[in-house]
């Protein structure tokens, strides 16, 4: 895609064959979303970024729920940490984490 700056040059932009095929689509080909704005910029959001963030917010929902009954444990006394599941996963992360 070729943006030019109208200011720049005086001229209207030259679009690449691909950005007006963009323009032509219609909001609801593709089964995704669309939003226009006014300037006539063309945004498609695909339905598989709407059911990331469905499985992202249930991820993070059912990650909260786990901490808080550690916590839980924790508080009362009754946690028991496993130390051999701790310590194999420190040592395949330390092997693992090369570039971190």
């Amino acid at each position: 895609m070729k943006v030019v700056d109208r200011n720049l040059t005086g001229g209207a932009p030259v679009e690449s064959g691909r950005a007006q095929e963009a323009q032509r689509t219609s909001p609801t080909a593709g089964g995704s979303s669309s939003t226009v704005s006014g300037g006539g910029d063309h945004v498609e959001f695909s339905n598989t970024l709407g059911s990331l963030a469905r499985a992202m917010s249930t991820f993070n929902a059912s990650r909260a729920s786990k901490v808080q009954a550690l916590a839980a444990q924790y508080q009362n006394g009754s946690y028991r940490a496993d130390s051999l599941a701790t310590s194999r996963t420190m040592v395949t992360h330390a092997l693992t984490a090369r570039d971190e």
